[in-house]
């Protein structure tokens, strides 16, 4: 559909969030590793979701702030990606490049907009537009297009020799799976634990849930998932108490994660469809999964564009700061 609108290359983002998670990772051993030395080391809020992102900075304090992530979202690394290592191997500047975004968010909207996102030098937004997958739709009604009037094609390769890529995604039901990753991934840097599979306990409701790693009968990890404002709200409540005993928290805005966002194609009455949820959660989760650690693209990035894991570039081109925001409201905030 988007080729036939004219659109020249069409990438999958997990590329993206495969730098993400991976950047995440690094920095929760490194927050573990100095929880003693720090007071805002621990807990880890996970960054990806910009409407926690927003509420957090204008509405919650340096408190909470500082306990961010400071890996970027795929959706702001993927910037990164087409904007400075795509556009170097088309010979391209990154003003010649029009990048577009489709996501299951209208967040991801005001996300693009920061200031910190955007690059002088050429005059350019890492991301110049973003589109939900509900105003994709709302494109297809307008041209009389359904989807098997369209033919299915590969998407493309972000790297030279390869003209077609492999559409993948990570461990998560509902999100990127920055929680499982992580989990994984520490226990088994902090603790030499191989955990294999995860085990979810649902606590007050099923979009709070915790999963937890017992070593010598001591629980050593504590993770949560907290989707939904409600859930988020208790979270804040507890960590300003001194209440708060988790290690990282995968936040999410929407009740559900990512695959019942708001920019999705909603039903007639905007409430949610609990059948359609459990049918894309059906369709995702039969998308193969690969580890971020698995793709050699990215760890050849790491060593060719990005001048090493440890290096300034890295920095600079998958990590950005957050910080409470003071400023009167404007049409671009979003009513709590």
């Amino acid at each position: 559909l988007l080729a036939s609108l004219g659109v020249h290359y069409v990438f999958d983002t997990t590329i993206a969030a495969d730098f993400s998670i991976l950047e995440s990772q690094r920095e929760f051993v490194q927050r573990y590793q100095r929880r003693n030395q720090e007071e805002h080391a621990l807990p880890m809020f996970a960054s990806a979701c910009p409407g926690w992102i927003r509420y957090a900075e204008r509405v919650l304090t340096n408190l909470v702030t500082s306990h961010i992530c400071t890996a970027k979202s795929p959706q702001q690394i993927m910037g990164s990606l087409v904007k400075g290592y795509f556009a170097r191997q088309q010979n391209l500047s990154p003003d010649k490049i029009f990048h577009v975004v489709v996501a299951p968010c209208y967040d991801k909207k005001l996300e693009a907009l920061r200031e910190d996102f955007y690059t002088a030098l050429y005059n350019s937004a890492e991301v110049d537009c973003v589109l939900t997958s509900g105003e994709i739709v709302q494109i297809m009604e307008q041209k009389n297009v359904s989807m098997k009037d369209v033919t299915e094609v590969a998407v493309d390769s972000l790297f030279d020799g390869l003209k077609e890529g492999d559409v993948v995604r990570h461990d998560g039901k509902r999100s990127d799976g920055y929680l499982e990753h992580i989990f994984k991934h520490a226990a088994k840097e902090l603790f030499g634990v191989d955990v294999k599979e995860i085990t979810y306990k649902a606590l007050k409701n099923k979009d709070f849930q915790e999963v937890t790693l017992e070593k010598d009968g001591e629980t050593v990890l504590r993770f949560a998932a907290a989707y939904g404002f409600r859930n988020i709200q208790n979270m804040v409540l507890k960590l300003k108490k001194g209440k708060f005993f988790y290690h990282f928290v995968e936040v999410l805005a929407c009740p559900g994660g990512c695959l019942n966002g708001k920019g999705q194609a909603q039903t007639e009455d905007g409430k949610p469809d609990r059948a359609l949820l459990a049918q894309m959660e059906e369709v995702y989760t039969a998308i193969p999964v690969r580890l971020p650690e698995s793709n050699l693209h990215v760890q050849r990035m790491y060593q060719d564009w990005l001048e090493g894991m440890d290096s300034k570039k890295v920095q600079d081109t998958l990590h950005t700061s957050y910080s409470a925001v003071t400023q009167s409201t404007s049409s671009l905030d979003i009513k709590w």
